[in-house]
């Protein structure tokens, strides 16, 4: 018996969308047809133009990721209830990963660059990631501005998102 026939999610609405959540929290996901196919895989069947609803239900959107490629990514308000703490700052590690470009310090302040469209995505991680040495943060369209509770904690903040983005676990601070 194949994995999508002993674990499977009913093809309602609300099944479609659970799986389409969870496969954009665990997979970079560029197209509807690659999204089909992955929902196939879990033995969910559905047509192209339910797939354009069920994106927009969920509130998915398209932003550029660090390799240039167009991915879909999930809005906060429908991620929010599957994070907890430990799963934030794992959401914080992805989307650094993903969409972190460079960032810099000026005393207590961090400036990350993310490709354009994509720094209200990362700011809205750093905000969930409850870290205790942010007070903050700003986004512009590809710029976000973060102020830390001291010039060191902005340098470690910044050091630790920039290892995130190398795909390198960051030391604890």
């Amino acid at each position: 018996m194949k994995e999508a026939e002993s674990t499977r999610t009913p093809a309602s609405k609300a099944g479609r969308h659970a799986a389409i959540e969870q496969i954009l929290s665990t997979r970079q996901i560029t197209s509807q047809s690659e999204l089909r196919e992955a929902l196939e895989e879990m033995g969910i069947v559905a047509a192209q133009a339910t797939l354009s609803r069920d994106l927009l239900e969920v509130q998915a959107t398209k932003v550029r990721g660090s390799d240039g490629r167009q991915i879909y990514a999930l809005s906060d308000h429908s991620a929010n209830a599957e994070w907890g703490e430990e799963g934030a700052e794992q959401k914080l590690q992805r989307w650094s990963q993903d969409l972190l470009v460079g960032g810099a310090t000026a005393n207590n302040i961090v400036v990350f660059r993310t490709p354009a469209g994509a720094a209200n995505l990362l700011a809205s991680a750093i905000d969930s990631s409850r870290d205790e040495t942010v007070l903050g943060s700003v986004a512009g369209d590809d710029t976000i501005m973060v102020v830390c509770v001291s010039d060191t904690a902005a340098e470690n903040f910044c050091n630790k998102l920039l290892s995130y983005a190398e795909g390198v676990k960051a030391l604890d601070s």
